[in-house]
């Protein structure tokens, strides 16, 4: 029959909730199915253990000077009698540890390294039970200090810790820093030292430089000296943020509110090629400011014709054209500050022309050398002609002169 707390699993397991004297004896196991069974198991005995249990337990914290001896005691019992173990938590290896007869933890002399949180365990084939204490070790340099983080901030970084055990006296902390870069221009890292406030345990490094990778350490110190350096933490400080706002529009972006010039058309005439056109369609939002008119010559580049034509003109008269020579025209429209794309282009052909002259241009149409050249030759004429009229006027000056003098002066008189 079942007790209380008892149960049978699928597998054919059983299972005792809460072991008492109930559960004392001897059991047995019986395979069977529907066609029966091939016997019963080898009997299992089932005893009642206590596991350790402690009646003497170590005090949560210890405190005592290096080099001299700390004894910490520890008992326990348990059926079988349990077996009592000492370890140094977050220790590597084993632990400079000694257990005298009692299960006390003898520590002689006792060093630096022996300071932090031990634990005590008590082990038989029933459990396993720990109970733990702190030592402290006065009299040493501080320990390391532990959770160092950095936050990144704009060209900064704030660095933050949890101070370790201060040795017995008052420390201070120093935050030191130093960037990464791939090719050092000496062998060692140039570490910089910040000191940190009295108490404080953060501490904001700035002027750093942005997208630079840093490592960052805190050390510790008190009247004995230094502690060992924390764990090092590398952080890549923020930079400026790249901005949201979209760039200004080119001035590709503006042309859409002012239309080019309409039909722009070209008619031969007496005087030269009259060029007509339509304003642009629809209005601009501003007054029409005017028209910029754009050729070029045996498509060469465009050059700037005239610039500043009245807006309300709708027609140019353009003279002078070289005679034997292609032309291409168009326009551009000026409002306020829009301008508009070219307008159509029209071709110009002079060739066989009568009414174009070579001799007959616009200044502005002759290339640069060609102009100086015309220029240079009329200039020199002008003075050859200056000099050559300075000079006859001075030979009539001075025949003039002669003649008034042979009329002045007596006649000889020769005598026989």
């Amino acid at each position: 029959s079942q007790l209380p707390g008892w149960s049978v699993r699928p597998d054919g397991s059983i299972v005792i909730a809460t072991g008492n004297d109930d559960a004392l004896g001897v059991y047995r196991c019986t395979p069977y199915n529907s066609y029966g069974t091939a016997g019963e198991s080898r009997p299992t005995r089932v005893l009642l253990k206590d596991p350790p249990a402690f009646t003497v337990r170590p005090k949560e914290e210890y405190f005592q000077e290096v080099g001299r001896e700390l004894v910490i005691p520890c008992v326990a019992q348990g059926d079988p009698p349990p077996t009592i173990t000492w370890l140094k938590v977050g220790s590597a290896g084993k632990s400079s540890a000694q257990v005298d007869g009692n299960s006390s933890l003898v520590l002689h002399p006792l060093i630096k390294e022996q300071h932090g949180v031990w634990e005590c365990r008590a082990t038989n084939r029933v459990a396993t039970v720990t109970t733990a204490t702190s030592i402290h070790v006065l009299g040493t340099s501080p320990h390391a200090v532990t959770n160092v983080s950095v936050l990144p901030l704009l060209l900064a970084a704030n660095i933050s810790w949890q101070p370790g055990f201060d040795g017995g006296y008052f420390q201070r902390f120093s935050v030191w820093y130093t960037p990464l870069v791939k090719h050092p221009p000496r062998a060692h890292h140039d570490w910089v030292s910040l000191s940190v406030p009295a108490g404080a345990q953060h501490l904001l490094v700035e002027n750093l430089q942005p997208d630079t990778s840093y490592q960052f350490s805190v050390l510790a110190q008190n009247k004995l000296g230094s502690g060992p350096f924390s764990q090092i933490v590398t952080s890549v400080p923020r930079g400026f943020p790249v901005p949201t706002v979209p760039p200004e529009p080119p001035a590709t972006t503006v042309r859409v509110f002012l239309s080019p010039p309409r039909a722009l058309t070209a008619n031969e005439t007496a005087r030269g090629v009259l060029l007509r056109w339509a304003p642009p369609v629809p209005a601009p939002p501003v007054a029409l400011s005017g028209y910029a008119l754009e050729l070029r010559q045996d498509k060469g580049g465009w050059e700037v014709l005239e610039r500043s034509i009245p807006g309300s003109d709708t027609q140019v008269l353009v003279p002078g054209l070289i005679k034997d020579a292609f032309y291409e025209f168009r326009l551009v429209a000026f409002a306020g500050s829009y301008i508009s794309d070219p307008s159509n282009t029209v071709n110009v052909s002079t060739a066989g022309m009568e009414v174009y002259p070579s001799r007959t241009q616009l200044p502005e149409l002759l290339p640069q050398p060609v102009l100086a050249g015309v220029i240079g030759g009329i200039c020199f004429l002008s003075v050859a002609v200056i000099f050559s009229t300075m000079a006859a006027c001075i030979m009539n000056r001075r025949r003039a002169a002669r003649g008034r003098k042979r009329r002045q002066d007596p006649p000889l008189v020769f005598s026989p």
